[in-house]
């Protein structure tokens, strides 16, 4: 019954303490109502058919307003409602970042058989952030991944992917990310331009970066929240294998699809655990 609405960040990110707002045409406030931990507001008291105006608030962002028609059922649905950052071009505080490895992940999906993904991740990971103080555009990003981690939930295909088919363990044991630039995409997404060693092979690779806001933690340090997608080409670090089944259709795709999802501790190191 009553007003449904989903809060969400650009990024898709349920904003939990989001607080909806209901007014009617002479700007008389008639319902007011805090999302839960789901960034979803539902089940309030009906509302008089008629239109309203559904203004929606968070701490951080900036407000958003839009029309809802409630019917004779006294519902009315508003959908989702995406909140901007406040303050324009964001990014952390200035100084270094730790990146927390229990608390992040390193994806790749690739396509099976034209029809399906599989997924797979690496388990064993470090890196750092470097929030430049006066030219946001200089900071920096390095990452080594331990490339004997890869973890597809299946242990013949990880054998494999270590082998010298793939990623060649024994002769390339680190995966390293180093920034060599960054260029602001919109208030808080980013362009981070960097290099890859993959496979005993280099080259340029773009990170797709949203920062996600930055929050205390419950050991007293203070995090940061990002996401990165970026796609590579396997033939462009020579691992060619393949195998043609007899549609003509390549058992894995050649094109590997990186999610980063990282969280980032205020600091030159992680607190003791």
């Amino acid at each position: 019954m009553g007003l449904t609405a989903r809060i969400r960040t650009r990024d898709g990110w349920a904003v939990s303490h989001a607080v909806v707002t209901v007014t009617d045409m002479t700007g008389a406030q008639v319902l007011r109502a805090e999302a839960d931990t789901e960034g979803t507001v539902r089940d309030t008291a009906p509302l008089a058919p008629g239109a309203y105006t559904v203004i929606v608030t968070a701490v951080g962002y900036a407000p958003a307003a839009s029309s809802a028609i409630v019917t004779a059922s006294g519902r009315a649905e508003v959908g989702t409602v995406t909140l901007a950052r406040q303050g324009g071009t964001e990014l952390p505080p200035p100084g270094p970042w730790t990146i927390d490895p229990a608390h992040s992940s390193v994806a790749a999906v690739a396509q099976h058989l034209g029809i399906s993904s599989v997924h797979g991740r690496f388990t064993e990971f470090a890196g750092t952030v470097e929030i430049a103080p006066d030219d946001v555009t200089k900071s920096r990003v390095e990452a080594v991944i331990k490339a004997a981690s890869v973890d597809t939930g299946n242990g013949m295909r990880d054998t494999h992917l270590r082998s010298a088919d793939f990623l060649d363990t024994e002769r390339y044991p680190e995966i390293t990310y180093r920034s060599t630039g960054v260029t602001q995409a919109g208030p808080d997404r980013w362009s981070v331009h960097g290099e890859l060693g993959l496979h005993g092979v280099v080259r340029p690779v773009d990170l797709d970066l949203a920062y996600l806001g930055t929050g205390a933690d419950p050991w007293g340090g203070t995090r940061a929240a990002f996401r990165a997608t970026t796609e590579l080409r396997r033939e462009d670090f020579a691992m060619n294998y393949n195998q043609v089944l007899q549609a003509g259709i390549a058992a894995i795709g050649t094109t590997l699809r990186i999610e980063l999802d990282i969280q980032a501790v205020q600091g030159e190191s992680l607190p003791a655990a």
